[in-house]
């Protein structure tokens, strides 16, 4: 779903502050398109280092809140806003060689998006990168490129429970978008936490659906 932020300027970040959040139309979770039969449940990022003081990062079975020792699963997606999508798909595919595996259109908040996997999509430890273009000047991603230009727009996190690591990390002092997480795409449950307290950096927190 789509976040509204205030300008870059208003938060003190400079212009370069990135904006809103984006639907990801494909199973969260698999890092696949809700379509495709494509397996790409396995992450590849590491874990942080365990540190004594910090509760979080204690073993899995003594974790607060039932979390495991990371609060993160792996990278979702990372989100890049575009002026045309058709030019984009087709740079991402003639130039770094990376195919469309969904396409999707979203009136309600206003984008085209495509996912485009990173290698081959088959690939179980692959991942997928969201190009975003406005449908209207209204939208949300029409405005973030008229302050920024194209480019990096958001970076999104898998979780396994987004209310208790929401929980979390208000705990450790971020201030999240939503009081109650809200229904993502594929049936995900999506908060955002602000760019103010991340370094600048719009961060999704995506638990996907139950049945993916």
């Amino acid at each position: 779903m789509l976040a509204s932020w205030e300008p870059a300027t208003a938060l003190g970040l400079g212009t370069q502050s990135v904006l809103p959040t984006i639907p990801t139309a494909y199973d969260a979770r698999q890092c696949r398109p809700v379509v495709e039969l494509l397996d790409r449940s396995h992450c590849l990022a590491g874990r942080p280092t365990r540190r004594e003081d910090d509760p979080m990062t204690t073993p899995a079975s003594n974790a607060p809140l039932g979390l495991p020792e990371s609060l993160f699963v792996c990278i979702d997606h990372v989100g890049v806003a575009v002026p045309d999508l058709d030019a984009a798909i087709e740079m991402y595919r003639t130039v770094f060689g990376m195919e469309t595996v969904h396409q999707e259109t979203n009136e309600e908040q206003g984008v085209r998006e495509a996912m485009v996997a990173v290698g081959d999509p088959r690939d179980e430890a692959g991942s997928c990168i969201q190009l975003l273009a406005p449908l209207n000047q209204e939208s949300t991603i029409a405005k973030f490129l008229d302050r920024s230009g194209p480019g990096l727009q958001q970076l999104a996190y898998r979780v396994t429970d987004v209310d208790r690591v929401g929980a979390v990390l208000r705990e450790r002092g971020l201030r999240l978008l939503y009081d109650e997480p809200r229904r993502g795409t594929a049936g995900s449950r999506v908060n955002f936490v602000h760019p103010k307290d991340t370094g600048g950096v719009l961060v999704e927190l995506v638990e996907p659906a139950a049945d993916h």
